[in-house]
């Protein structure tokens, strides 16, 4: 078994100076913590893999494809392999989690 506190991820990440800590790596998956503060601007490209968001905390909006949703605490997203998504209109300090399948390159 491996476990996680998310405290002590959001820890490692602001240690990190990154937006994004990977902290689980496997042959199917892997699992990162990702943050965007209030007002941020989120670059991210396609990733070649399926992702799941969970957001943990914060408040914005996440659009994938051509779809736009209001995203919170509790929201589960998919995005599927290759297509174009970014969250934006960031409220509130997002910390997200996410996962690859296949592990991100």
């Amino acid at each position: 078994m491996k476990a996680f506190r998310l405290d002590d991820l959001e820890a490692e990440r602001r240690a990190n100076d990154g937006a994004y800590l990977q902290f689980l790596r496997e042959r199917n998956m892997s699992v990162g913590l990702y943050a965007l503060d209030a007002g941020a601007t989120d670059t991210q490209q396609p990733h070649r893999q399926d992702e799941v968001y969970v957001i943990m905390s914060g408040r914005g909006s996440v659009t994938v494809g051509d779809e736009t949703l209001q995203v919170g605490r509790g929201c589960v997203v998919y995005v599927p392999a290759g297509v174009p998504h970014r969250f934006h209109h960031i409220t509130e300090d997002l910390r997200v989690l996410v996962v690859f399948s296949p592990p991100e390159a």
